[in-house]
């Protein structure tokens, strides 16, 4: 009994999910937009700009112990 009062359960409430008619047409408002045939080109100036280079004079700055790295494969073996 138990078992029929649940199929008829679940038959009736898929029928009812199923009976729920929710689509509406909803209209769009298009846009028509025309194609563009002149094309127009602008050149810009580009400044040279003159960049200096920072130099170091002493030999223990950031940068060249930064650069000056030496991994364990550089290094000489001993025999």
């Amino acid at each position: 009994m138990k078992t029929i009062a649940t199929l008829i359960f679940v038959l009736f409430v898929g029928m009812a999910a199923q009976a729920q008619n929710t689509t509406k047409e909803v209209k769009v408002e298009t846009i028509e937009m025309s194609i563009v045939t002149e094309i127009t080109v602008e050149k810009k100036v580009t400044e040279k700009n003159t960049e200096v280079a920072r130099l170091y004079r002493r030999s223990n700055s950031k940068v060249k112990n930064a650069l000056s790295f030496t991994t364990k494969r550089d290094r000489a073996k001993m025999a």
